[in-house]
């Protein structure tokens, strides 16, 4: 069964606007989640048949990182579970001190048995991997610290 868009942007509005970030809705016809982001609203994923799919990353300094316009924080665009390499045998996306290039995969982070890959949004130098491999993430929460370059 598919949600009319319309009737999913409602619903949508409805929940932003009575301050609810989160949203799962189960009958036997229809499975819905819905996780709206209140740093990145725009954010707002639907599990309707959604396709594994590259997905951008929100990138939002934290305090101690404002004073430095050249590091770029890459943060978790769901509530999920990363890895930092395609499979467990494989190498790791990105190491400590790697270049990156823009659009270039980071990490995995999967989400309601979907690989969604986060790329990065700038090139630059990994400086720091915030989160162990295999752990859980929330929505936001900080993955990489990046400095950008050229």
């Amino acid at each position: 069964m598919e949600i009319p868009l319309k009737q999913l942007k409602n619903l949508i509005a409805t929940l932003d606007a009575g301050g609810v970030s989160e949203l799962e809705y189960e009958d036997e016809k229809i499975k819905l989640r819905l996780v709206l982001g209140r740093a990145a609203p725009a954010l707002a994923t639907a599990a309707v048949a959604l396709p594994a799919s590259t997905v951008a990353t929100s990138v939002a300094p934290s305090a101690s990182d404002v004073t430095d316009p050249d590091l770029v924080v890459v943060t978790s665009p769901f509530v999920g579970t990363f890895y930092r390499a395609p499979s467990p045998e494989a190498p790791a996306f990105v190491e400590l001190g790697a270049l990156v290039k823009k659009g270039q995969t980071l990490c995995i982070v999967e989400a309601m048995k979907l690989m969604n890959e986060i790329e990065a949004d700038d090139n630059g130098t990994v400086e720091e991997v915030l989160v162990e491999n295999g752990a859980s993430v929330e929505f936001g929460q900080k993955l990489f610290k990046i400095r950008r370059v050229g």
